[in-house]
């Protein structure tokens, strides 16, 4: 007798024993376990259950063996505790039998033009978004991971119901069952988040996104209404949910919003790095350093000015990012197939865009071309564009900081980075500015996808750009790689810098680049001689100019090389 897994024990007879000796077995088992058990100074009851075979008879190797027990248990089970039931042939085709039955009520049958599917009996997507999941599987990766594409989508599709039902033409309680479908979608997304199932990238211009909308959220009213999952005769995908709408309209305008709604996190985080670089440069604002140029010493500025700098230029940015929102509060929604309206309601495309600017609190307006607002890609370009000027300036900025960091004792070491990581496999010790890096990485993707959503944007055919999947995923993916770049450069380093001040000082003041501060008393070409000398014979400027040539008094030196008129220099004449 061994314990097999958890409660479960085997007893294996060393030869074969006849069902009498088996019975007499579990019998004994049950005598001793019959009174009551105490532990803990609490008392159990215990009830056993068992199953028998033989071998080689009921199963001749391991594998059936155990198989063919487990059916026997649970029959035991099923039959009431405190029995032995013995394997019987007839369990194992029961027992398939019921799975199979439990396996056609996991599933039912959805129809379309194309042909039969099954559809798992709980989803509350359908046919149409299966098909759709079925034939495109690109970027292994479904939209649904996008949580403000399906709260947009939500939100088109309930300012539409809200139309169509004051229109009267969808009726009001469908109407009514679809509005609350979609509070569910907007109120509880990750619930439902699992039902948009559909890839990125897709043929159909978003069709099989747009039906999985239309399914989701048809099912959730066919179950508030009291029907059953599937059964459209209650609430239809393609003639309630789509009513007087099309892909064509529904698709970018749910882009448009989601757009906007992303963009939001991607701005909070620019500012917040740019708060941080303000902060940084508030604390260094004494902290004096060389300026350089063509990566040269230049002239003396402060630490602060620098990190001051980065700042505004984020900010420059962000000011970008929110003019191109602007572009994304014009939609075509209601304008359907092709920009004629065919098929919605009189009335329909200003009612639903009201609606929409009331639910969001967006002021969304329709374009006044609608044919050209449907195949017109403008504001996903203008979006892309001001991300991209956010990778590239945020690309310097890292660059900058890598620079001036580098070291520790043969480089620059200006400033000291936070220690995240070891830097190196093989040489002890070495810290590498790795978010930086990192950051610098994520500003590449974002500038690379630029050229994805140009060139999809230039593929538009006379009345529709099918490219709007591809450009969407091209804008969530830079939207979001910058997002977390923004706050991986705030959190990981930039609210962790120190400075090495004295280092930054001795840089300047053993400069050749502060003659420059000389040229008003001098004129250029002498300036030009002292910092020749300076740099062939490395001599100080302060030795040729106070203790050689004796040009200046110590107190005219000082008087234009202090700290103060370094970092706010005065002309003087």
């Amino acid at each position: 007798m061994y314990r097999h897994d958890g409660d479960e024990f085997h007893v294996i007879f060393a030869q074969a024993a006849s069902k009498k000796q088996m019975e007499e077995v579990f019998a004994d088992i049950q005598h001793i376990y019959r009174t009551q058990q105490e532990l803990n100074d609490r008392k159990y009851h215990i009830t056993i259950s068992a199953a028998a075979l033989n071998c080689p008879d009921d199963a001749a190797d391991v594998m059936n063996i155990s198989k063919n027990l487990r059916y026997a248990l649970d029959h035991s089970k099923r039959n009431g505790r405190n029995r032995l039931t013995f394997y019987e042939k007839g369990m194992r085709l029961h027992e398939m039998r019921e799975l199979d039955l439990i396996e056609q009520l996991r599933y039912s049958i959805e129809h379309d033009f194309i042909g039969d599917l099954e559809v798992p009996a709980n989803a509350y997507y359908g046919v149409q978004s299966l098909r759709g999941k079925e034939n495109f599987f690109i970027t292994e990766e479904k939209n649904n991971q996008e949580i403000y594409f399906i709260i947009a989508f939500a939100y088109v599709k309930k300012a539409a119901a809200m139309a169509n039902k004051e229109l009267g033409v969808v009726k009001p309680e469908v109407a009514d069952a679809m509005i609350w479908a979609c509070d569910q979608l907007i109120n509880n997304t990750e619930k439902y988040r699992d039902q948009f199932i559909t890839d990125w990238l897709q043929g159909g211009a978003g069709t099989s996104t747009n039906m999985n909308a239309n399914e989701v959220i048809s099912n959730l009213a066919i179950e508030h209404l009291g029907g059953k999952l599937g059964d459209y005769s209650i609430v239809n995908p393609n003639n309630d949910a789509n009513f007087g709408q099309s892909t064509n309209d529904t698709y970018p305008t749910a882009i448009h919003l989601s757009c906007i709604l992303r963009s939001n996190v991607l701005i909070k985080a620019a500012e917040e790095l740019r708060d941080a670089l303000y902060a940084k440069a508030k604390e260094f604002d004494q902290t004096l350093k060389m300026g350089r140029t063509h990566l040269q010493d230049a002239v003396p500025m402060t630490l602060g000015q620098e990190f001051h700098g980065w700042g505004f230029t984020i900010n420059d940015e962000i000011e970008n990012l929110r003019a191109a929102q602007e572009h994304l509060k014009i939609v075509n929604l209601g304008a359907t197939a092709i920009g004629t309206t065919v098929t919605a309601a009189p009335g329909y495309p200003e009612l639903a865009v009201k609606n929409l600017a009331e639910l969001t609190g967006i002021d969304f307006k329709n374009s006044e071309d609608l044919i050209a607002a449907t195949s017109d890609c403008g504001a996903y370009m203008t979006l892309s564009s001001a991300i991209k000027g956010l990778a590239v300036k945020m690309t310097k900025v890292c660059n900058d900081i890598r620079l001036l960091a580098s070291g520790p004792r043969c480089g620059l070491k200006e400033i000291n980075l936070p220690q995240l990581q070891p830097g190196s496999s093989i040489m002890p010790g070495k810290v590498n500015p790795v978010a930086a890096e990192v950051a610098n990485q994520a500003s590449f993707l974002a500038i690379g996808l630029d050229t994805t959503v140009m060139l999809a944007a230039s593929a538009g055919q006379l009345e529709l750009n099918v490219m709007e999947p591809v450009i969407t995923f091209a804008l969530y993916t830079q939207m979001k790689v910058m997002t977390n770049a923004c706050d991986t450069l705030r959190t990981k380093l930039v609210e962790g810098v120190t400075a090495n001040t004295e280092r930054c000082k001795d840089y300047v003041m053993n400069s050749i680049g502060i003659v420059t501060l000389l040229k008003p008393h001098f004129g250029y070409q002498k300036c030009a001689a002292i910092a020749k000398e300076g740099y062939t014979t490395g001599k100080s400027l302060h030795q040729i100019v106070v203790d050689e040539q004796h040009l200046m008094t110590q107190a005219e030196w000082d008087a234009t090389f202090n700290t103060q008129n370094l970092i706010h220099p005065k002309f003087v004449k």
